[in-house]
């Protein structure tokens, strides 16, 4: 099939939001100040299926947080872009760099700020509980809501979109 008809063949890189996909968008703070953020291990394992199969995966936030650093480095995310509110000016800096086109890239967001990346993006994904403007202008959207297992849900539908998914799965036989 080539990948005109199947764009997920084209996919080089998927980039997350985090807050309200990685996360459940939700902030804490700690009696004394500290941010805490909670990540769901299955959207970890996704990630790095991801990677096995040769698709990069990067982040792209609107916030800075020494949790999400910390998360990125766990799952061996390289390009992490913290602070961008505009978040398809992001996309275009960071394809620039890897030598990518943007129709070689997924965009994963929730919310109004990742609008324009979703619909700029080879693919557009989002989750169950984003935005009805996000819902409408993606081309995926998870069962799941964000920081539930919609990244990872995100990555079997393009994993096997690929038909990559089996050869990834028998490698934990």
């Amino acid at each position: 099939m080539p990948a005109s008809a199947n764009p997920a063949l084209a996919i080089k890189l998927l980039a997350l939001d985090v807050d309200g996909v990685l996360s459940d968008g939700r902030i804490t703070y700690s009696s004394d100040g500290q941010e805490l953020k909670t990540f769901n291990i299955k959207d970890g394992l996704g990630i790095k299926l991801l990677q096995r199969a040769g698709v990069k995966v990067a982040i792209i936030t609107g916030r800075r947080s020494e949790m999400v650093a910390r998360r990125a480095r766990e799952l061996g995310i390289a390009n992490l872009i913290e602070g961008r509110e505009d978040k398809l000016t992001a996309l275009n800096e960071l394809c620039d760099q890897l030598g990518l086109r943007l129709d070689e890239c997924a965009y994963m967001g929730d919310d109004l700020p990742d609008l324009a990346a979703i619909r700029a993006a080879g693919l557009g994904l989002t989750v169950a509980d984003a935005v009805s403007e996000v819902r409408a202008a993606a081309d995926w959207c998870s069962q799941a809501a964000g920081g539930a297992g919609a990244v990872r849900e995100a990555a079997e539908w393009l994993l096997r979109a690929r038909q990559q998914w089996h050869g990834l799965v028998e490698a934990f036989h």
